[in-house]
Formats: C-alpha cells, structure tokens, sequence
C-alpha cells in the first residue's frame, strides 16, 4: 500500500523550511560542535570590523601628528590581527571537525531514507532517479551548508558593524547598504535559474556519468574493445555532456549579466560615499580615512556576503530542498505494521493481480489469479518478458500491484510490515549483487545476525553446492573477494552466483522460499541436482510445520518438471496451472515447450 505520494512531486519542498530541516539535522548529529563552530564564527567578525577604526586612527595620528592615535591604532590593529588569526584558526580545525562528522551523519541519515522505503519503485522511476543522482552528488558536500551558513552570519555582523561605523560618521553613509540590495537580489535569483537548468539537464548529466562508466570501468572493458564502440560511447558521452552544459552555460551567461549590473549599482555608491565624506560635509580627515577604509572593507564584506547566500541559494539549499524532498518521500510511504505469521497454515493467494512498471506501454502482469498452497514447490516458467520475476518481487513486496492484492492466509501482504516479512523470506534473485567483502561476509549477509558465525555460512555454501567455490579460496571463507581490493581474487560469474545462492540460504527456516533463475549459469546437470536437494529441503518435516512455499523460476524444464504446482505466464497472464504429468496430457503450451527442449537436448 502506498499514499497518493507515490507520484512525483511537481515542486521541491521550499527553500528555507528545507534548510531548516537539515540545520537541525546538523544539531542533532553534533550540537555542541555545531554551537562552538557558530559562536566562533561571529567572534571572529569583531576584531576584523575594527580593523577600519585602527587604520583611520593611526593615518589621523600620523597627518597631524597625535602620538596618542599613533599608538592606540597600532596596537588596535595588533590586538585585532592576533585575534583575526587566532580565532581564525580555531574556528577553521574546529569547523572541519565539525564537518567530517556530519558528514558521516548525512551520509548515513540518506542511506537510510532510501532503505526505510518498502518498495524499489523510487529507484526505477526517470524522474524519481534523476533527483537522486543530484542528491547523491551533493550529499557529500551539504556538510558545506553549516560552514557557509557560519560565513553569512559572520559577514553580516561584519556588514552591521561597519555601516554602524559609517554612520557614526554621517548617518547618510548607511544608504550604501541600499546601493548594495541588488548584489544581494541577484545573489539570490542566479542560483534558482542555474538549480532550474541542472533540473532539465539531469537526465543528460546521468547519462554522460554512465557513458563514462561504460568506457572507463574494468567490468564493460572486454565488451566495449571486442565491439569496438569506444570511439561511439566517447562521442555521445560527450555529445550529452555538452547537451547538459549548454542548458548551465546559459542560464550562467544570463544571470552573469545581471550580477555585473548590480556589482556596477554598488560602485558608483561606494564613489559617491567617498566624494560626499570628503567635500559634501565637514568630516575630519579621520572620518575620510575611516569612510576609505570602511566603505572598502565593506565592499568585500558585501561580496563575501553574496558569495555565501549564493552558495546557499545554489548547492546548499538546492540539496537541502532534495534531501528534504526524499525524507517527505519516504515518511509518506504507507506501508504496514502487523507482525508476519510464524507459519503459513493454507497458502499465498494472488488475487486478480495488475502491475505496469513506470514508463511501460503494457502490464507486466495483467489481472493473474493464483493459488500456492502451504507446503508446496511451484515452478514458474514462460517466455522473456511474460511476468516470471516480476510476479517473485511482488511476493517479496518490491512492489505494490497497481490493483489486485496478495493474501497470506487470508492477509493482506501489504498489512504487514515489510521488513518483519522479509525476515521470512530466503533465496536468490537473477540480478544478484557482488558483494566485495571477505568470503565470510559476503555469504554471512544472507542472515545478518550471523553474519561472522562460520558453521552458518558453511552450511549455507554446502546447501548452495559451492563447497567448490570456497576450496579454490587461497584462505577459505577469510579470502576477500573483489580483485579492486589489496589481496582480494576475483571470480567467475558462475562462482560469484553460487555465493549468491550460499547467501540466500543462510536462513534455515523462511516461509518463502524463492529461487528467481539463480542458476543461469550453471550447466543443465547441476542445476538439476541443485533443485532435487532445494526441493526435498522445502518438503521436510520443517518445511511442512512452517508451510514453507518454495517459488523456482528456471527455464530448465528438467528441473521444472519436480514441482508439484507449475505454473504457465504468457503475456503477463496465467494461461496454464497444473503438475507436469497434468500439463502434458493438456497438450498446452507447457507441453509445447517441453518437448521443444526435450528434442533439442535428444
């Protein structure tokens, strides 16, 4: 079950609520960090808006001769730049400190958002994947937030106290704050039009990141040089890059126009503050000096301002506003909170089931009606494309049916809590994940409350049958696997399944028992021999306590043929539902298929 949330928000969450959120984040992970690092960044800001008043003493002193503002503004200006460097430095360790821990926060709090969703159906939608390739490039530098949020609160104490001293010289000198507005107004819509422009682009962008994968990882490399493509992947990743670069270029070439204007507005104020404090009013010439040494200063403070609130209004809130997007997302993801049965006592019914995969012109399944009664082995055969896996991550609740539903004795799966349900469920999947960890943990993730218990994961290998695997280890279930890493070996794709497959059986007592063509590339034989352990496993006593169903998907028909239900799916419907004995004297398409392959392996 999922909340009407399930389709894509038209807007991102607003700007400031978004950074608020992460703020408090940031709070949350290292509060007392965070409120030193704040603290320190303002303190710093005194010593510096001093620095005019020390300069314009100390050039007053010296033109007319005042040995007591000679010294006062040079020791001023000592105190201050020893303090400037001191805090400076403080605030800088502490700062990165501040940012390597929430960094890990950040890192950690996204991960988890993505895997507290039920479903995978976020990781598959374009335009969901889009928004998560951009969050994954800037999660690693939101930690930047609090330091640019810690920089515009220090430059704008800077900003007040300076205009507070211009204006202890004439109180018109504050309305260089006003020739200094549109700087700050151009700050803040530049950055929307480039984060609108990254948002058109992002499909190209994800695109060129792949392409450049494909030509320059080890895994594409034998297919990319035997297909002789480099040449072609290099040009269209190009091709896509600059496709995503002209869309930036623009919108930086428009906003950079404007910018320079507003830059150009605050200029001929800062001249004309000069030229009224030096003969619009009867100012001493420390006044002109502090108005040429404040309104200079000033100049960078409003820069350094701007820079941070662009930063803010670009990369920091544009990934505060996707990352509080995803948190939306993923707390809006109604699923259920029953407890799973400890057994099964009739069986799983799939009741009039429908499910079309985003961006898909048909269904995948269309209206399928299953019975899988406790207790028993099902085989699920059709052609490419019919339903076959599609139908087993229902099951497991990687999906939720457009309509229709699926019942647990009588239960609605979607009730359940997913993660309580999974805990249930054992197997292997076709696409499996390579795991590049030592032997031990790559199999010993299959059950993570053994994930370092040795007799566990033997046995698990020994029922996957890749006792054979491990042998070749040069240190047994120690080895680390993955030829990236230091003294780590690499593997066959068949060896790195049969892991796959030890992985899945590392829980000794699932209700759901699922085997979603785990064995493509094992030989006809050994699959087969494979299967008759599986099968006779999920019939023993236990298995009829528990009334463990067991799902096989092959394409095999050798192997298929020892299931006591088999099911037919073709067009993404059940067409045909029976043992093997009873679906050949049908004469069907199940028996058409069989002795095709029956006569191709006579």
């Amino acid at each position: 079950m999922t909340s009407s949330s399930d389709a894509p928000p038209d807007d991102l969450p607003r700007a400031l609520p978004a950074m608020w959120r992460l703020v408090r984040l940031g709070y949350h992970a290292e509060p007392r960090l965070l409120v030193t690092a704040f603290v320190l960044a303002l303190l710093t800001a005194v010593p510096d808006v001093l620095l005019a008043l020390w300069l314009a003493l100390l050039g007053s002193g010296v033109t007319s001769g005042d040995a007591t503002q000679v010294w006062v503004g040079a020791v001023g200006l000592a105190v201050s730049a020893t303090l400037i460097w001191l805090l400076r430095t403080v605030s800088t360790r502490l700062q990165r400190r501040f940012r390597d821990k929430v960094s890990i926060a950040l890192e950690r709090h996204v991960a988890a958002l993505q895997a507290s969703v039920a479903t995978v159906a976020h990781q598959e939608r374009p335009e969901y994947l889009d928004r998560l390739s951009v969050l994954r490039d800037q999660v690693f530098v939101l930690d930047h937030l609090f330091m640019s949020l810690f920089g515009t609160a220090g430059y704008l104490l800077r900003l007040v106290g300076t205009v507070v001293l211009l204006m202890g010289v004439h109180p018109a000198l504050g309305l260089l704050v006003v020739a200094a507005a549109p700087t700050v107004l151009a700050s803040g819509w530049r950055p929307a039009v480039e984060r609108q422009a990254r948002e058109h682009g992002a499909q190209a962008e994800r695109l060129a990141g792949h392409l450049y994968q494909l030509s320059a990882t080890a895994s594409s490399a034998k297919e990319v040089r035997v297909l002789g493509i480099g040449d072609q992947v290099a040009a269209r990743r190009r091709s896509e890059w600059e496709r995503w670069y002209a869309l930036m270029a623009r919108a930086r070439w428009g906003s950079a126009v404007w910018y320079t204007l507003a830059w150009a507005d605050f200029a001929l104020g800062y001249v004309a503050a000069v030229v009224f404090t030096a003969s619009g009013i009867d100012a001493s010439a420390a006044a002109v000096l502090l108005v040429l040494a404040a309104g200079g200063r000033l100049s960078g403070y409003i820069s350094m301002t701007v820079g941070e609130i662009g930063f803010l209004r670009g990369i920091w809130m544009d990934g505060s506003q996707r990352l509080a997007w995803l948190e939306d997302y993923a707390a809006a993801q109604v699923t259920g909170d029953r407890p799973a049965p400890d057994r099964i006592e009739q069986g799983l019914r799939v009741e009039h089931v429908t499910f079309t995969y985003p961006g898909a012109s048909r269904p995948a399944l269309d209206d399928v009606d299953l019975w899988l009664p406790a207790g028993s082995v099902v085989a699920v055969v059709g052609e490419n494309g019919a339903g076959k896996s599609t139908l087993v991550k229902l099951l497991a609740q990687m999906y939720t049916p457009d309509s229709g539903r699926v019942l647990v004795d009588g239960r609605p799966l979607d009730e359940l809590a997913p993660g309580a349900w999974r805990e249930r469920l054992a197997g292997a999947f076709q696409d499996f994940f390579r795991f590049e960890l030592p032997a031990q943990q790559a199999v010993g993730v299959g059950d993570l409350p053994r994930l370092d218990d040795e007799p566990a994961a033997t046995g698990a290998v020994r029922r996957a049958g890749a006792e054979d695997v491990v042998a070749r280890l040069e240190q047994g279930l120690s080895t680390q696997l993955g030829p990236s890493w230091p003294e780590g070996v690499d593997l066959s794709f068949g060896q790195w399944q049969k892991l796959a497959l030890a992985r899945g059986f590392m829980r000794e007592a699932p209700l759901l028992l699922v085997l979603d063509e785990p064995t493509a590339a094992l030989d006809a034989e050994t699959e087969h021999a494979l299967f008759e352990r599986y099968a006779s496993v999920a019939r023993a006593s236990d298995a009829d306590a528990l009334g463990r169903v067991m799902i096989l998907v092959s394409h095999r028909f050798s192997t298929v043929r020892m299931a006591d239900l088999i099911v037919v799916l073709d067009g993404a419907r059940v067409t045909e539902v029976g043992s093997h004995d009873e679906l050949i004297r049908l004469g069907g398409q199940y028996a058409t298929l069989y002795e095709t392959q029956a006569a191709a392996y006579r």
